[in-house]
This record gives C-alpha cells, sequence and structure tokens, in this order.
C-alpha cells in the first residue's frame, strides 16, 4: 500500500536532530525520500568527552523546527502537503524523545493528520530499504551502534526474533571509550577506526569475546580492559598507538562476523542486513562483503549517510506502518527503554 501524501520524520534520540520527507512507495528505488536534513550535535558534547543529556535536549529545541522548515522547502513543498508524521518514540534519552514527540504531535495534530511512533532500531534495521536495491524480508540483521549490537531474525516487517543481544558495553561504546582511554579525541569511535589504517596487522591481538561459547549475546567491556591495560604497559609511541587501535578494529570485526554467520546458519536465512552507527566501519564492511561472497549469502548496507540516526529511517519506518492503516492517539508517551519484540506486525 503506497501514501498518497508524504510522511514528516522526525529523528531526536540522542545527539543528533534528523528531519526528512518521504513518500512511501514499496515499488520506487529509494522508497520515494524527497529530502532529508541532519544536525549533529559533536562539537556540543566535545568539550565533555561524551554525550551530555540535558544539553542534547535543549539543542534539539533549538534545531528542530529549523530543520523541518528546511527539508519542506527542499522538497518544494509546505505542512499542508503532510499526511502523516513519524517520530522516534524509543529507545533513548528521554529528554530527546520528549522534545521530538511533542512537536511531532503537535503539528500532527494542528493538521488533523495521523502520527506514530517509531522505533529506533526498526528504523536502523529499515534503513537499507531505502536503497536503489533493498533486501526482502526474510533476513537477519545486525544493529550495530553506540548503545546496541544485535543480532535480530527478520521474518516480515514487524516481526523479529532478536537472537542476540549485547551483555555490557555495546559495540559502538566499546570503541568510544577504548578511544577515550588511549587520548583520541571526541568522537572516540571513527577516530579509532581512522587511526587504525595505520596499524601494523598482528603487532597486537586480543580475545574475540564469547565465541567460544554457544549462543549469539555480545560482550565487549572485557575487550577494552585488555586493551587498556596493553596501552598501559606499551612505550606509549604513536605507532603503538595505532597498532593497539588495529588490533582492538579487527577483534571486534572478527566477533562480529562470526556470530553473523553462526545466525544465518541457525535460521537457514540467505540475506544479512548491517545497520546502525558502527555499519559505516569500513573493515567491517570487507569482511562481511568478502564473507558473503565466499558463504553464499548477501549483504545489504545502509549509505553511509544512514547509517548513523537520521530523520529518513524514521520516516520510511512511520510511513510504511501509517501505509498499513497503524496510528496512535494523541498522548505524548515515549519508552527509553522498548523491546523490539513486542512491535506489532506492519
Amino acid at each position: 500500500m503506497r501514501n498518497s501524501k508524504p510522511v514528516l520524520g522526525v529523528e531526536t534520540s540522542c545527539d543528533e536532530t534528523g528531519v526528512a520527507l518521504l513518500r512511501w512507495d514499496p515499488d520506487q528505488p529509494g522508497r520515494g525520500l524527497l529530502s532529508h536534513a541532519l544536525f549533529s550535535q559533536i562539537a556540543l558534547h566535545a568539550e565533555y568527552g561524551g554525550v551530555v543529556p540535558e544539553l542534547a535536549s535543549r539543542d534539539h529545541v533549538r534545531k528542530l523546527l529549523p530543520l523541518v522548515r528546511e527539508t519542506l522547502k527542499a522538497a518544494g513543498m509546505t505542512t499542508a502537503d503532510l499526511g502523516g508524521v513519524a517520530y522516534t518514540a524509543g529507545p533513548g534519552l528521554v529528554g530527546a524523545l520528549l522534545v521530538g514527540a511533542s512537536a511531532a504531535r503537535a503539528m500532527a495534530w494542528a493538521l488533523g493528520v495521523p502520527a506514530i511512533g517509531v522505533h529506533h532500531m526498526e528504523g536502523h534495521l529499515l534503513a537499507p530499504l531505502l536503497e536503489d536495491d533493498p533486501p526482502e524480508p526474510p533476513f537477519v540483521a545486525l544493529l550495530v551502534s553506540g548503545g546496541h549490537s544485535m543480532l535480530v531474525e527478520v521474518k516480515a516487517i514487524g516481526q523479529y526474533r532478536v537472537l542476540g543481544d549485547t551483555l555490557d558495553d555495546a559495540a559502538g561504546e566499546a570503541f568510544d571509550k577504548t578511544a577515550k582511554l588511549m587520548g583520541l579525541p571526541y568522537p572516540g569511535g571513527p577516530a579509532l577506526a581512522k587511526l587504525a589504517e595505520q596499524g601494523t596487522p598482528g603487532r597486537f591481538r586480543f580475545s574475540r569475546p564469547m565465541v567460544g561459547r554457544p549462543g549469539l549475546d555480545f560482550s565487549f567491556s572485557g575487550l577494552k580492559t585488555q586493551v587498556l591495560l596493553a596501552w598501559q604497559a606499551s612505550d606509549k609511541s604513536e605507532q603503538t598507538r595505532a597498532d593497539i587501535a588495529r588490533g582492538f578494529e579487527e577483534a571486534i570485526v572478527d566477533t562480529l562476523a562470526i556470530k553473523c554467520r553462526r545466525a544465518l546458519d541457525a535460521t537457514g536465512a540467505k540475506r544479512l542486513v548491517i545497520a546502525g552507527g558502527v555499519g559505516a566501519n569500513k573493515r567491517l564492511r570487507e569482511q562481511l562483503a568478502q564473507a558473503g561472497a565466499a558463504g553464499g549469502f548477501r549483504v545489504y548496507f545502509p549509505r553511509l549517510a544512514f547509517c548513523t540516526d537520521n530523520g529518513a529511517m524514521i520516516a520510511l519506518a512511520g510511513a510504511i506502518r501509517l501505509a498499513s492503516g497503524q496510528h496512535q492517539d494523541e498522548t505524548i508517551q515515549v519508552f527509553p527503554r522498548w523491546n523490539l519484540e513486542t512491535l506489532p506486525a506492519a
């Protein structure tokens, strides 16, 4: 089913304000994305070495409506052209979520159009559907970001089974914390990955956490400790820093790749979706693409701009659900924690 009018998507779950305009068309490449805009708060939080929730919320207040106007203008439309509003209802920082939910609900009420709260991780999971050659369910999705490391079996849109989850630090969180303890600038994950490109392969080899035991859960806190001990015992030269970064990145990527192959074997799926901020990691993309070519499965990635938090993935997930007749009442409600498996089928 198609939306005759475009849906506005609003993302404010953490430290990026994203807005997009999308007219859902399952037969159209790009799924009908009309325009999108994003504002990152990296500069705001860099002084503190991490996201400050109160500052994040205040900046969403400042940036959200100007981004809405910018997105509408880029598409040559006004609010009168909207057929619905979708927003991130969780999981995320409660204050940041409330900014987006309040603004989206107010717009929907004023315009007399339906609104729907979207699960942030469903947005990431569906982001590859914005590409010209999207995956069709069933498939396995690896969702890797600063807050999540999760393997999900996707039987259909809205029919999800979590195969494995993080027990402590998520992959992106481990990247950021490891970078910080080695003195790299915020945000640490991308800085560490860039440094790893200059590292010597094999000089430092760290464990691949939990690959020697059954199950598909993840745990990266112990790996972070290994890196800390190696760094403290080293000469702390720039080359050593790069070599440790290389060893750490290889351990993370190997672990994720091993678990992905196991999830595909367990489900019998032949398609693998990689989404979330860590999905932009160059080594992860290369290794999984090679594994897919050798193992007879296909790997799908969203474009780099849609790996991190963005409004387009929220507009897409919301448009699909609105097109299937789902929407919610005027209650402003957010879910800082939200089980993906509780979502209804679309």
